[in-house]
């Protein structure tokens, strides 16, 4: 993959003396840095949040033997983009001034002194976590990277990656095989346990991917499952800052920056938080330089976030890309659902939240508006609206259960649901098609042509409406991986037919004007 064209001046160890002043760059040794940190998913967030973060703490005196080794577990692209660069990118923080500006901080992040490419050389990764230098092994691989059910949480042992890393110690193709096997290699080299952390947005992501490692091993070596159980540690952890795609534009500007080319920068908004539980096995930098936080549970922290954060950002995203509105920034300026967030914020989703003193919530949903509004990023709405099949439990139907099982209304949020629903039919109202991105892509469209076929049926017994669209719901909602036992819920199945209704008669526009903020609450 060109990236840069041939002969150009390009990003290296040599040329950050010459760069422009206002780029920040390493000030640390970095020749005697060392990989304590083996990171699985090397993809843009993982890039614009842990290693910015670990880059300030490296800045703030945290020892050497806390450099970062990436892995990319499925292609090159990174590791051919990077490795000339010797490790070497920019991050840049966009955002805008009060006239909407755009405006930029570009620094030079140091710390990424390895990458490897997991399927040309698997055995490299698995000595990597086993290696004596390794403390922390910490995990951005996407929902669907865990190969779990999400509805339950529990390993899928008929997932491909699964059944094929159970038979394959030096050759795993999952970040759950490459851990256990790694593990494995570790504890028979006589070396001390090590912290295995997602970085996902997962509920309880650690004491998730602790299940699913244990599940593993225990296939396999009920010691080794005995010895991870014990003496590793698997702190949950919040993470939170916008990352978009980096398009040609990016890399042309940040370049112009720069003074040199970079093949692979990434961006981000300022806005970062990190919460995490403070139990490492093997020692972790300061990483309160870069504007983390230790704490003792992290769980109410990742349920503000899922909820709020997440679960708003896929509600925009499905009823977007249904309307055609390509980026966040471009669906905020509708008056209609810039409304209907804040009404979906602050009356449904916000009271199902743990107590979190000190927390002004609407202070909080104020900024996290604005966060969407920041026209700097072009934040692609269909980026957010893949895999939902993975994160619509998490970010939405928990929400719903907590809302159901104090029998209070949702009706904002079946109308997001009921948008992912008509999302998976593959073009929007424009008529515009567009691929569906999702680890059960087959599935779901088996699903929706079987319900479909009940729509049809439905109608040709009772007429087009509210009946007909009913049995299309139920039909959808009974995918049990995906909702689990709320398909079962009279409640849930009604109010998102009544939405689906409601989107399929009248479009995003007219389905938002007839939720008025009196009937969302």
């Amino acid at each position: 993959m060109e990236l840069v064209a041939a002969g150009a001046a390009r990003l290296s160890p040599r040329r950050l003396p010459a760069l422009p002043q206002a780029v920040a760059r390493p000030g640390y040794d970095r020749d005697g840095l060392r990989a304590g940190i083996v990171h699985l998913g090397l993809g843009a967030f993982a890039r614009a949040h842990l290693a910015a973060v670990n880059e300030a703490a490296l800045h703030a005196g945290a020892d050497h033997g806390w450099g970062i080794c990436g892995v990319s577990l499925r292609q090159a692209d990174t590791r051919d983009a990077l490795a000339p660069q010797g490790g070497l990118y920019a991050l840049a923080l966009r955002s805008a001034d009060a006239e909407g500006k755009p405006r930029q901080q570009v620094a030079v992040i140091g710390c990424l002194l390895e990458t490897l490419v997991a399927p040309e050389d698997p055995q490299a990764v698995l000595a990597r976590i086993a290696h004596a230098d390794t403390r922390i092994v910490s995990v951005t691989v996407t929902e669907k990277g865990y190969c779990h059910e999400p509805a339950s949480g529990r390993l899928n042992l008929d997932h491909p990656d699964i059944v094929h890393d159970l038979g394959q110690p030096l050759a795993p193709r999952s970040a759950i095989g490459y851990l256990a096997w790694g593990l494995q290699q570790r504890r028979a080299a006589g070396r001390g346990p090590v912290t295995l952390m997602s970085l996902d947005n997962l509920p309880a992501n650690g004491h998730l991917l602790r299940g699913l490692v244990l599940a593993f091993a225990g296939q396999v070596d009920r010691a080794l499952a005995d010895w991870i159980a014990s003496s590793c540690a698997f702190p949950c952890s919040m993470v939170d800052r916008i990352v978009p795609r980096t398009t040609d534009d990016d890399r042309r500007d940040i370049s112009d920056t720069l003074g040199v080319d970079d093949a692979w920068p990434v961006l981000a908004e300022p806005y970062l938080e990190w919460v995490v539980e403070d139990r490492f096995a093997a020692g972790r930098p300061d990483w309160t330089a870069g504007g983390a936080r230790f704490v003792a549970e992290a769980a109410p922290f990742e349920t503000l976030k899922l909820r709020t954060v997440n679960g708003a950002h896929s509600a925009l995203a499905y009823l977007s890309v249904m309307a055609g509105w390509a980026t966040v920034d471009q669906a905020m300026a509708q008056p209609a659902l810039k409304a209907y967030l804040a009404v979906l914020l602050r009356d449904e989703i916000m009271p199902t939240l743990p107590p979190l003193p000190g927390l002004d919530l609407a202070q909080y949903q104020a900024r996290l508006l604005a966060r969407y509004e920041n026209p700097a990023l072009k934040h692609q709405t269909r980026q957010i609206a893949m895999d939902g099949s993975q994160k619509l439990p998490q970010r939405l139907l928990d929400t719903v259960r907590a809302r159901l099982a104090a029998d209070l209304p949702i009706p904002g949020l079946a109308l997001a649901v009921a948008a992912w629903l008509h999302c998976l039919r593959g073009v929007d109202q424009a008529g515009r098609r567009y691929e569906i991105q999702d680890p059960m892509a087959a599935v779901l469209a088996r699903e929706l042509a079987l319900a479909e076929a009940a729509l049809e049926q439905a109608a040709a017994r009772a007429g087009a409406g509210p009946a007909a669209m009913l049995a299309w719901t139920e039909a959808l909602t009974g995918l049990v991986p995906v909702f689990g036992d709320l398909g079962q819920d009279p409640r849930f199945v009604r109010a998102v037919a009544q939405a689906a209704q409601s989107l399929r008669s009248l479009g995003v526009a007219g389905a938002l004007a007839a939720l008025s903020p009196s009937g969302a609450r």
